[in-house]
């Protein structure tokens, strides 16, 4: 699963990928990073951003599926941290990533 052509929408476009890059290639990274074999990798993956602000701001992403279960939280600093909840769906010929609110 997520080894084909990979697409984003123009949510995710203009809210995530014009205002942040780094964390728009993350989200791709966090999915090829996971410790679960490709063929346990559930076809919708889930992640939750938040900006979390303090002395520095922090990129906090909550990315889980359901089965099997899987959960995992990451946080790095960053300028432009975004409040989100995305989508990665994999069809079987092209992933794409969308808001939730695209779904």
């Amino acid at each position: 699963m997520f080894q084909n052509d990979r697409y984003i929408t123009r949510g995710i476009k203009e809210k995530i990928n014009d205002k942040n890059p780094v964390t728009f290639l993350v989200l791709w990274g966090l999915i090829d990073d996971m410790d679960i074999p490709d063929n346990k990798k559930d076809y919708l993956q889930v992640f939750i951003l938040r900006a979390k602000s303090g002395r520095r701001k922090m990129q906090e992403i909550e990315h889980f599926q359901e089965e099997p279960p899987y959960k995992r939280i990451h946080r790095f600093y960053t300028e432009c941290p975004v409040d989100a909840k995305v989508y990665v769906i994999d069809d079987g010929d092209h992933s794409t990533m969308l808001l939730s609110e695209e779904y």
